[in-house]
């Protein structure tokens, strides 16, 4: 019978929850506390990202943090805080009314599922405990309750669309439409269409502007989405009696949920029985890394700070449990914060602080030009020539001096930059979760990666078996586990490896043969169930050994346990006899110290542990290390527990016995073998200058042989250990390859337990290895390692799967997430790699080339579209010169015929070999330096700007016969009658004069275009036309700024409205052989580069 959860509205504003049967009135405040309330306030179903795969972003030390849930920690206290206080005082105003909404006070502060015992929460929620909820039962409550998915984090749209609109050079341009319009009127009389036309099409440039940002944005947000739908989704559910996988966002209340260590919460979940050790990871809601115990009983009467309520978007970090879903999607604790908090203000991405630094830079130059013109009017020309500019012309030219100053088409070209480099890292199986990770990949020098199924498959099988007395071969085992006279010795190892165990073939597979069918469970007790199971061993094992305890394995405790006992006893009879068998596999150096026995199979019984067996147990663990394989031992027990069965008491007694009188049963060699990719990975990204490093949890002679299986060892030499470091100098470790790039740095095995003791010294040692594997680390000491290495103004770059790396991963500079890994994992990170390792390879060098191909865009539009325009305003101004380009011929160069150009520019492939380059120091190597602006200003834009000018005097020189020194300083004496011209025909000469200016820099243009795609390399040696270089955007764009230069010079209607004229076929020609010579002086300058690439030239070369 399905449940039904109604929202009463009373007059205090409250939100009551009524819980009752569908077919009848039931109890209308089931689950709530009595309280006389009166007010309405209705529930809103944001539709937003299931829980399952949780809001928590990394917090980064160089990086800012951008989840929309970061402000969760503090919503979350404020509000536990005033719960706590209402509970005590119902009628007592919170202290603070921004903090929290009275309606989530009273709403949690009501809520009593947390004290009611397991049975009484399934009557509330209409609920079997042990059949869970009815199909048609869960659809109804789903179709009434909406889906389980938080609302959206608010967006102000208003505030984007205000920085879209007025933000970077558009704040400026803004000021050039004011000053257009009022040129248009009153100031122009009669109005001026030309200024009219002009301070129009500034507004489309600003709209091209804010519209290329406004995409740019939505693409990010896109690609975002995409990560999210990737993560796990699916909750283990009880459903009519059987376990069943369910999409996390149709959870309802009143669903049985199974957690198991690694889950995230799908839902508010009140614990109804658990393993004995299940903790909690809630630091996504309280900010606190400490992990909470959870439990049956209530601890609190608050029911956010009740242990025995898993609450949404927490983590569980051990054991297991089984819990009842109380509160779903906007209902929950998060849903309810998450709705009432405002938008997180998102911080800049390095790259975006690069770009505002150059527009800083751009709008200072222009604004100090504006006002020195402006001033400069005022001062001289208004008193000495009056003739020569009135107001709208002085306003005209300090437009022209904006429009000149600032390239107006880079913000397009540098969006337009970013989305085709991130759909090109997509086409490739990479997906970044924002700008700041592309561009970070270029800085990388150390990478930290997790082993197991990072560097290696994670598809485990058992290839050694050892007992203390004789290794085994694994064909004998299984020939001895199908005969009929299997020894104890062997039957226990079976019971075991099997009992100890979390595994289980998939059910949907159970009518396939063994080997073909799946298995559920991590890749360890996979490997175990794959090779002991044989036909229906699995099923009757744990049916005569039902197990009672479980502690699961985690990377602290290195260990696993079960408890059971045989079939048909109960625990804690009535008989006494508390006994249970305990099984416990793990890792035999945490183990070995707690054996004092072991099964000898020579004489199929239990054999003091003596220093003999120690010494083969040493043996054989050491000799299954070398190759590589993972060892684990299998130890059993006979524990007696004094304390009660289910309590948490029992658990904690069995945990602090577990590993004391152990009997070794038998010892297991598993293979992992590596990523087909791996080593030529490893290969590569040293040869990018970021050294690679292991980070595992293996025993350190296993650790060592799967590095030099993978190639992260590469001498065959002796491998320094703790011993070596602790006697090294800081003097030696300057020998060592400084920064670790030279490849022949030392090689450096050290194990987990002694980092405890390294001190600041040591660590100044360490980070001078190259080849580094880090063993027996649990994720704290991972946590640590990044750290250590980014004090030491390292870029870290964490690559791992597993939820243990996800400290790891949230603390590097760029966290690398395996697909295929743990949804923890995957939102730990800033890069996701859907498919292939050696995809990394792929997203650094795009991560470079990114950044060298904005390089040149900004090199390129800066020669013609800022330094080129600026001198025809200032010779005009200051040297009476009539103006060469016209503010619209400056526009059209900026955002049409240079944008379309430099848009090739990031098609262009590298100019070489990007991996061979070290890393870029993002402190030191900004993104527009004072190379770039020599090469643009001082050396090409120079060029452009004295041919430009030649060509303009040219022009006028023989057409009008006035010579270039009367031009100079002529002031208002270019006027009707000068040269004997009126003064129409002087305007005339002067808009052809423009024009030719603006056809010479488009051609210009060209040359600087051929000339900035390759910094080194000759264009012989690097032509648009061979497929290595094969770029046809450029011919492409070189047509369309062509058509664009015809058609704003030869159209009459343009020529009408913004004063454009016919050019001369000769200066249509004259150019082409100028824009050759601009690529000949740039070949010039690579050629002297090359040969003396020490010479002062190269010093200054971009």
């Amino acid at each position: 019978m399905a449940q039904e959860i109604s929202h009463q509205r009373e007059a205090s504003g409250n939100l009551h929850i009524t819980i009752h049967d569908a077919n009848d009135n039931g109890d209308p405040e089931r689950g709530r506390r009595q309280v006389d309330h009166h007010g309405s306030r209705s529930f809103s179903r944001g539709i937003g990202r299931s829980m399952s795969r949780g809001s928590s972003r990394s917090s980064r030390r160089r990086l800012p943090p951008v989840s929309p849930y970061s402000g969760l920690p503090i919503e979350y206290r404020t509000l536990s805080i005033h719960v706590s206080e209402s509970r005590i005082v119902d009628s007592a105003p919170p202290a603070d009314l921004k903090a929290v909404d009275k309606d989530d006070r009273d709403y949690f502060a009501n809520l009593t599922y947390h004290e009611l015992d397991p049975a009484q929460v399934c009557q509330q929620l209409n609920v079997d405990g042990a059949q869970g909820l009815s199909d048609s039962a869960a659809a109804r409550r789903l179709e009434r309750d909406g889906a389980n998915t938080l609302p959206k984090p608010k967006t102000n749209y208003l505030k984007k669309l205000f920085f879209y609109t007025f933000g970077g050079f558009c704040s400026v341009l803004w000021v050039g439409v004011i000053i257009f319009f009022i040129c248009w009127k009153p100031l122009s009389d009669p109005p001026s269409p030309t200024n009219l036309a002009l301070a129009i099409l500034v507004l489309i440039v600003i709209t091209l502007q804010a519209g290329f940002s406004a995409v740019q944005d939505w693409t990010t947000q896109r690609t975002m989405k995409s990560i999210i739908d990737l993560l796990p989704a699916e909750t283990l559910v009880l459903r009519e009696g059987k376990l069943v996988f369910v999409p996390a966002t149709q959870l309802v209340a009143g669903d049985i949920v199974h957690l198991k260590m690694g889950n995230k919460v799908p839902a508010d979940i009140r614990l109804l029985n658990h393993s004995g050790d299940i903790r909690l990871d809630r630091s996504v809601l309280t900010g606190e890394s400490e992990e909470s115990e959870g439990t049956v009983a209530s601890t609190d009467p608050n029911i956010l700070e009740s242990r025995n309520i898993a609450l949404m978007g927490s983590v569980v970090v051990n054991g297991s449990g089984v819990g009842v879903v109380i509160l779903t999607g906007p209902r929950s604790v998060m849903g309810r914060i998450a709705h009432a908090m405002s938008s997180v203000e998102e911080k800049p991405t390095l790259i975006q602080r690069e770009i505002s630094r150059f527009v800083k830079i751009i709008v200072v130059l222009t604004v100090f030009l504006a006002l020195l013109i402006a001033l400069t009017w005022v001062g001289w020309l208004r008193r000495d020539h009056p003739g020569y500019m009135n107001v709208v012309a002085m306003l005209n030219n300090v437009m022209g001096t904006v429009v000149a100053f600032i390239p107006e088409g880079m913000p397009i070209a540098v969006s337009l930059t970013l989305m085709m480099i991130a759909r090109r890292m997509k086409a490739v199986n990479v997906l970044p979760k924002g700008l700041s990770t592309v561009e970070t990949l270029g800085c990388v020098n150390v990478i930290c990666s997790d082993k197991t199924g990072t560097l290696t498959q994670n598809q485990m099988r058992v290839t050694s078996i050892c007992s203390l007395d004789q290794a085994l071969s694994p064909n004998q085992v299984a020939s001895a586990l199908e005969g009929k006279d299997t020894s104890k010795a062997i039957r226990k190892l079976h019971s075991a490896a099997l009992l100890c165990n979390d595994a289980s073939f998939d059910p949907t597979t159970l009518h396939l043969d063994l080997n073909d069918r799946a298995i559920q469970g991590n890749a360890t007790d996979s490997a175990l169930v794959r090779f002991f199971a044989y036909d229906k061993t699995l099923d009757q094992l744990k049916a005569m050994h039902p197990r009672v305890l479980q502690i699961p394995f985690n990377s602290k405790n290195k260990w696993m346990l079960t408890m059971h006992r045989d079939a048909g006893t109960s625990s804690g009879d009535k008989t006494g006899n508390n006994e249970y068998q305990v099984y416990i596999k793990g890792a035999p150096d945490v183990l070995l110290p707690g054996c004092t026995k072991y099964w000898c199979h020579e004489s199929d019984s239990v054999e003091p542990l003596d220093a003999e067996a120690r010494s083969a147990f040493k043996e054989f663990q050491d000799r299954l290390s070398n190759n590589a394989e993972r060892v684990i031992v299998l130890c059993e027990k006979k524990m007696t527990p004094t304390s009660q069965h289910g309590t948490n008491e029992f658990s904690e007694e069995v945990t602090r016995g577990a590993v004391q009188d152990l009997t070794v049963v038998g010892i297991i060699g598993i293979l992992d073998p590596p990523r087909p990719e791996a080593q030529t990975t490893i290969a590569e990204c040293r040869r990018a200058g970021a050294r690679f490093f292991m980070v595992t949890g293996d025993y350190g002679l296993t650790a060592a042989a799967i590095a030099r299986d993978l190639g992260i060892f590469t001498g065959q030499g002796k491998v320094d250990r703790i011993d070596d470091i602790r006697v090294k100098t800081m003097a030696s470790s300057t020998n060592m390859g400084g920064n670790g790039s030279s490849g022949q740095g030392q090689s450096l095995l050290l194990e987990g337990s002694a980092l405890s003791g390294l001190l600041k010294e040591d660590w100044d040692v360490i980070c001078e290895y190259e080849e580094i594997v880090f063993a027996r680390t649990t994720p704290e000491q991972k946590l640590r390692i990044v750290n250590e290495f980014q004090e030491r103004d390292n870029v870290v770059a964490v690559t791992g799967d597993g939820v243990n790396d996800a400290p790891a991963l949230r603390a590097a500079d760029v966290g690398v997430a395996i697909g295929g890994g743990s949804d923890v994992a995957i939102e730990a990170s800033d890069l996701v790699l859907l498919d292939r390792f050696d995809s990394i390879l792929e997203a650094i060098r795009l991560g470079r080339l990114v950044f060298q191909n904005l390089q040149k865009v900004i090199a390129y539009l800066l020669s013609a579209g800022s330094w080129s325009e600026i001198w025809p305003v200032i010779l005009n101004v200051f040297f009476g010169v009539p103006l060469p380009l016209s503010s619209f011929l400056m526009i059209i160069i900026c955002v049409f015929t240079d944008l379309f150009s430099s848009l090739s520019l990031i098609m262009e492939k590298a100019e070489f070999d990007l991996l061979s380059l070290k890393p870029r120091n993002h402190r030191r190597d900004h993104l527009i330096t004072a190379r770039i602006y020599g090469q643009a200003y001082l050396f090409t834009g120079f060029m452009e700007t004295c041919t430009a000018h030649a060509m303009f005097f040219l022009y006028m020189w023989k057409y009008t016969g006035i010579p270039v020194s009367e031009l100079f300083f002529l002031f208002e004496g270019y006027t009707d009658g000068f040269h004997g011209y009126s003064q129409e025909q002087l305007v005339a000469f002067n808009n052809t004069g423009q024009c030719v200016y603006f056809v010479t820099l488009v051609f210009l243009q060209w040359g600087n275009l051929l000339a900035v795609r390759n910094r080194r390399l000759s264009i012989v040696q690097a032509d648009p036309f061979t497929k290595q270089r094969r770029n046809p955007w450029l011919i492409l764009s070189m047509v369309i700024s062509l058509v664009i230069a015809i058609f704003v010079t030869e159209v009459p209607g343009i020529q009408t409205l913004f004063g454009t004229a016919a050019v001369p076929i000769e200066f249509w020609l004259i150019p082409l052989p100028l824009a050759l010579g601009i690529l000949v002086m740039d070949e010039i300058r690579k050629l002297i580069v090359r040969v003396f690439p020490r010479g002062p030239v190269a010093a200054v070369a971009w």
